[in-house]
């Protein structure tokens, strides 16, 4: 039995004067049982706790760390931005540079504007997609998570799921009753939605590839059919690739299935680890917000000096790097088939969903397409596995509601460690 009685004492701790001990509920143990580690160091595709305990690392920081913890370009970058100053709240040269490189990446978007968080983005490109449609409806989808602003929290995933809440007390009615939250990869609850709320749907927000109920691809030719029907309609289609924006490939999700968005969110990787969000789309949009139009929205630490830097040197190393996204593939595609083999040898009821370097295993046996089918996982028995194969030094989501992470930092030694730790979880 690992010993963790300094994580416990620094719990404690936190809890007496922060809510629940956590900054954001997803750090919390609750669904899995026991308290947290707390993390002092990373390095690679390793992090350590402040017992000293080492672990193989999933989280990855929630996916922005696809290069590993601590990075040298990367670090080398962000330590030169703070011997500079680490905040202006002024224009500084960085900005465009990384614009730039996420707009060469991203073919859909001609202007992007940078802010802090991925909640900032895409409460941000719903309110200019409602200024550009002079419409209050907006159209999400069960179990995905788009940040915690008010009109969003209706069925949402991540940690509202994880918890069991239906949503979030403090959301007003008024608020809520102008998202509609359909079932994901179901066409035909969108065409009634269509049909109901004829030229009231400002836009649909989506994750391309979810993975905030557990990772969720889409089915088969349902990308475009969002594509083509919020054109029919004059609806804003918004893609959130927080999540899966230059991990999925170096052009996203929209990339990998060739669509082309309207607005698109992105976070996590282009900050290399710290905090950042940026929407952007094409200019007739963009140039709405101001100080060209009339949509305000502000933020004083938005392109944040530190946060370029981190997301320059990242964007860098991915690009000139092409061959880390086929390493990704074929470790994630091993890590995942090793794992389903052992559940199997083992008679553990067990699924999975992967795109790329992002994946979740499910404890059951049917296939997992939307909310509801995800919803039938055994939490009980991921948290026991969870638990096990946390004893085994590998660290994962502490929910079965989340995606887990590859990075170019995991070695074949480390998926094989992995793979056996898992069979000995089982």
């Amino acid at each position: 039995m690992r010993q963790r009685k300094r994580s416990q004492e620094l719990h404690a701790r936190a809890s007496r004067v922060i809510p629940g001990g956590v900054d954001s509920p997803v750090r919390a143990f609750k669904s899995v049982g026991g308290e947290p580690p707390y993390i002092v160091r990373g390095k690679g595709s390793r992090i350590w706790d402040a017992d000293g305990n080492e672990y193989i690392d999933y989280v990855g920081s929630w996916g922005p760390l696809i290069l590993g913890h601590a990075f040298p370009s990367v670090v080398e970058a962000v330590e030169k931005a703070n011997r500079d100053g680490a905040s202006f709240g002024a224009c500084t040269p960085a900005e465009a540079e990384l614009a730039e490189a996420v707009i060469e990446a991203f073919p859909s978007m001609d202007k992007v504007r940078f802010v802090s968080s991925g909640t900032e983005a895409t409460m941000s490109a719903i309110r200019l997609a409602r200024a550009f449609t002079g419409r209050k409806y907006i159209i999400k989808f069960e179990g995905c998570y788009h940040g915690h602003a008010d009109s969003l929290l209706v069925k949402a995933g991540s940690g509202v799921a994880t918890l069991g809440i239906p949503g979030s007390a403090g959301v007003l009615d008024e608020q809520a009753k102008f998202t509609l939250a359909l079932p994901f990869n179901n066409q035909q609850a969108i065409k009634e939605a269509f049909h109901k709320f004829k030229n009231e749907i400002a836009c649909v927000i989506v994750e391309p590839v979810v993975g905030n109920m557990g990772c969720v691809p889409p089915g088969k030719g349902y990308l475009e059919f969002l594509r083509s029907i919020t054109e029919q309609h004059g609806t804003v289609l918004i893609f959130d690739e927080v999540m899966t924006g230059f991990r999925l490939s170096f052009g996203g999700a929209q990339q990998l299935f060739k669509i082309k968005p309207d607005l698109t969110t992105l976070g996590k990787i282009i900050g290399g680890g710290l905090p950042v969000g940026a929407y952007g789309g094409r200019a007739e949009l963009m140039d709405m917000i101001a100080p060209l139009g009339p949509v305000y929205q502000a933020g004083t630490l938005s392109g944040n000096p530190l946060a370029m830097a981190a997301g320059i040197a990242t964007l860098q190393e991915l690009k000139a790097r092409p061959e880390i996204y086929r390493q990704l593939e074929q470790r994630s595609e091993a890590l995942v088939d090793g794992v389903l083999n052992a559940a199997k040898n083992k008679g553990v009821a067990l699924t999975a969903n992967r795109v790329g370097s992002m994946f979740t295993w499910f404890f059951q046996r049917g296939t997992v397409h939307d909310w509801d089918t995800a919803a039938k996982s055994d939490t009980q028995a991921f948290g026991k596995f969870h638990g096990a194969i946390m004893e085994h030094g590998i660290y994962l989501p502490p929910s079965q509601y989340e995606a887990i992470f590859m990075s170019a930092a995991h070695s074949e030694t480390d998926i094989q460690q992995t793979i056996a730790a898992a069979t000995e979880a089982f």
